[in-house]
């Protein structure tokens, strides 16, 4: 009788079946840890936090003069200010800032005088040209989440964070076992009958590209013993195993014996061409693939089942790349001068790929490591409106973005926890986060250019949180807020408190200098609301319209001493071991729209909120209460 395959199973339901048997036998990767300068395109295993400030220093980002700002107030084009060699240190980029310095004018605007003296026509702002402390990354931030794959950028971002060595899952080792009687080594010159064996260099070619290291054994003759003795050495020292050839119904095709012997033959013949030979065996949770010795049918079968393996390896979505149309959420400005690349997070709200411009600032390496594409703006064009339809490269699979939730709104260190727990629960699902303050999350909602925006806007009137705004900037509703923390928010204090701050009032006492948040944020909102019920004017206070972006940049300007004290929130305080006063206990609430609030990642995010896992992160972060967090209710 003739030789009749096993089975003609369908490529969806061989796959399936075959996948879900491997992860019943544990299939997946341990972790090692190895230098952050060796680990380019490993996967992390855990989340990776920042040991450090980036930069660790108030550093000059021009090179020029450094000062007191103050001392070149009333500059202009008819009255110069004339500064002594005292009043002024020469710096470079990168340069820290002298003592007593807040703002650098650059080298262009400095006319010297032969005496030694500088002239300038033109005022300094304080902080003007300083990068500052944590301005990249600060200490404790989340720089990579779980199962994400490390970039040359990223690895430019744990080190700016001080991290020397990252725990990253292990490459699988795969073994190529090439058997056949006539085949031989590849050669110039090859004799009559010998065929070159190429298949283990194009598939070792192909697993490295998908991430796996690939071991090439010498060619088995066709004998069942050898080829067993092989298989079984294979599998000691390798995590999968591919037998090239010998799959078929020849008089000396032994793969399926032989792996039916050792293991166990899940599939012999998928319904595919070309490629229907293949062997879907195994042993243990340990992949046996055997596969055509015709190398367009070996390449389709290892493409078609070791090619997603990998990816079930590391526990990731494959990559893509292509330009689309997106719809800028914020103006972007250009030099005419210059041909600009602008890194921005991308999301699909509402059937619309929406582009958040990240930080444009040279120096800062996370902008790229966390861009999702790429927006050019040619040179002689001043830039594009918020709203804006333009072309963007994309540097993610579209099945990634549209699969990315969205949120734009006020900061908390929480939602880096959330994005961490949404792609350890959901693989194949993301978040990018952008932080404009609650106000800015509010308008992104309105405008349709986000999921969710946190937000914790305080109501002078009745001292409730979030509603009035809500009907304010809703009245036709169809919006949902959702409750999700409340948190400590105080005065953080340099360790040791030793300018004796206790109060919202101390904050005028002569020498102390504060950091504050960006307008339009409810932390903002909450010490001008204070600063009123104190009746305290804010230009009594000391560095008042100095603003930082996140609590954690606060936290670092006080810890990094170049703040005495700044508004934020305990977790953020407690992280960096500064002393809190507390004010108040806060509602931080998430405003989601009506046409996300059905959508696969909202709904992932609720079942998050209300876990026992998000529960316990907040504790450990320290400084939250949760009485009923992912309640909803309607507008």
């Amino acid at each position: 009788m003739a030789f009749q395959y096993l089975t003609n199973a369908s490529l969806d339901d061989a796959r399936k079946e075959y996948f879900e048997t491997l992860k019943n036998g544990n299939f997946g990767a341990s972790s090692e840890t190895v230098p952050v300068q060796q680990a380019n395109g490993r996967i992390t295993k855990h989340p990776v936090y920042a040991n450090i400030c980036a930069p660790h220093y108030l550093a000059s980002a021009m090179d020029g003069i450094a000062l007191q700002a103050k001392v070149t107030f009333g500059a202009g084009e008819t009255t110069p200010v004339i500064l002594t060699q005292d009043q002024f240190t020469v710096v470079d980029t990168g340069d820290p800032i002298p003592a007593g310095c807040d703002a650098v004018v650059m080298v262009e605007d400095v006319i010297y005088q032969e005496d030694g003296t500088v002239k300038l026509f033109e005022a300094a702002t304080p902080w003007q040209h300083v990068r500052q402390i944590g301005e990249d990354i600060c200490a404790g931030e989340m720089i990579l989440s779980t199962n994400m794959k490390i970039t040359p950028a990223s690895i430019g971002a744990m080190l700016a964070g001080g991290v020397m060595e990252v725990e990253v899952l292990k490459r699988p080792v795969v073994g190529i076992i090439p058997t056949g009687d006539e085949i031989v080594p590849p050669t110039a010159d090859p004799k009559e009958g010998d065929i070159i064996e190429f298949n283990s260099s194009i598939f070792s070619a192909m697993l490295n590209e998908w991430g796996a290291d690939a071991v090439t054994y010498d060619i088995v003759p066709d004998k069942y013993d050898l080829i067993k003795a092989a298989v079984l050495k294979a599998l000691d020292e390798c995590d999968m195993v591919v037998l090239n050839a010998g799959s078929s119904a020849g008089r000396e095709d032994y793969s399926a014996e032989v792996i039916k012997d050792i293991g166990n033959v899940l599939y012999h013949g998928i319904a595919i061409k070309p490629g229907k030979p293949a062997i879907l065996g195994y042993l243990g949770s340990k992949p046996i693939l055997g596969v055509p010795g015709y190398p367009v049918s070996g390449i389709l079968v290892l493409e078609s089942f070791y090619k997603p393996l990998i990816d079930l390896w590391y526990n990731r979505q494959e990559k893509g790349n292509k330009v689309c149309k997106a719809a800028l959420t914020k103006t972007v400005v250009s030099g005419l001068k210059y041909r600009e690349f602008i890194r921005v997070r991308l999301g699909m709200v509402g059937g619309r790929l929406m582009a958040s411009p990240l930080n444009r600032g040279a120096g800062v390496v996370t902008s790229f490591m966390k861009a999702d594409g790429i927006l050019e703006v040619p040179q002689g064009v001043e830039g594009y409106d918020a709203g804006a339809e333009v072309d963007v490269k994309i540097l993610k699979a579209e099945e990634e973005l549209s699969n990315t939730l969205v949120a734009i709104g006020s900061h908390d260190p929480l939602l880096d926890e959330v994005m961490d727990m949404l792609h350890i629960r959901y693989p194949d699902m993301y978040m990018s986060s952008s932080h404009v303050g609650s106000m800015g999350g509010i308008m992104a909602v309105k405008r349709g250019e986000t999921h969710i925006a946190g937000t914790h806007l305080l109501d002078e009137a009745d001292g409730t949180y979030n509603y009035s705004y809500i009907r304010k900037y809703f009245p036709e509703g169809k919006v949902h807020l959702v409750e999700c923390v409340y948190r400590t928010q105080g005065l953080m204090i340099t360790p040791g408190n030793p300018k004796n701050i206790q109060k919202i009032t101390d904050l005028t006492n002569e020498g102390v200098n504060y950091v504050n948040r960006q307008k339009g944020s409810g932390t903002r909102i909450l010490i001008d609301y204070l600063c009123k019920q104190n009746n305290i004017d804010p230009r009594q206070i000391s560095g008042y319209d100095r603003e930082e972006f996140t609590h954690t940049s606060v936290a670092a300007q006080i810890a990094m001493g170049t703040a005495d004290c700044g508004m934020g929130i305990y977790s953020a305080a407690k992280l960096y071991d500064l002393d809190f006063v507390p004010i108040c206990l806060e509602q931080y609430d998430l405003l989601i729209s009506d046409s996300a609030w059905e959508t696969p990642m909202v709904k992932a995010l609720l079942e998050i909120l209300k876990s026992d896992e998000f529960r316990s992160r907040l504790e450990a972060l320290g400084g939250y209460e949760l009485k009923n967090p992912g309640t909803e209710r309607k507008f």
